[in-house]
């Protein structure tokens, strides 16, 4: 018996679902490998301005020093509601590639700012010297709307123009 392949076509309530998942997501758990494992860890998330995730991470971290040794990442966002099973909400998966923004850049910069409207605790450390941006530029992206609603997505899909 052939098996029917479970991923719908992308539309635009799921491109809006996706979006949303990502713009109110103010952490997610982020999937590196370390050594040729998998490591997961659950990760502060924002938005560049043009809707890319971003991070703010600390050199002495395990998922930092993996970046940096190979930038592939997942990054996983959506929580469950206060009812019903876990897996009937929302989720969006992002598979993307991390890039390290130079403390020194405009971009640093213009981070920084939106972070801290988003984040404002962040303000007792985003300025210690082991904290950095990272930018994620997401490859590709996959989104589980519940049970059934399962698409694949792009950068295009989502509203971003990959650097």
């Amino acid at each position: 018996m052939p098996e029917t392949d479970p991923i719908r076509p992308t539309d635009d309530e799921a491109r809006a679902l996706a979006r949303g998942l990502l713009d109110t997501a103010r952490y997610g758990a982020l999937g590196v490998l370390d050594g040729g494992a998998p490591l997961v860890t659950r990760i502060a998330v924002g938005t560049d301005a043009a809707g890319s995730p971003v991070t703010l991470v600390s050199s002495l971290s395990a998922h930092t020093r993996a970046l940096k040794a190979g930038p592939a990442a997942s990054l996983l966002v959506g929580e469950p509601g206060e009812r019903g099973d876990p897996l009937t909400h929302p989720r969006l998966t992002v598979q993307c590639t991390a890039r390290f923004v130079a403390r020194e850049s405009d971009d640093h910069a213009a981070l920084r700012a939106r972070w801290l409207e988003s984040h404002p605790k962040a303000k007792l450390y985003i300025d210690f010297g082991d904290f950095g941006f990272v930018a994620l530029d997401v490859q590709s992206a996959f989104l589980n709307g519940g049970f059934g609603k399962a698409f694949r997505l792009t950068p295009k899909d989502l509203g971003i123009v990959s650097p």
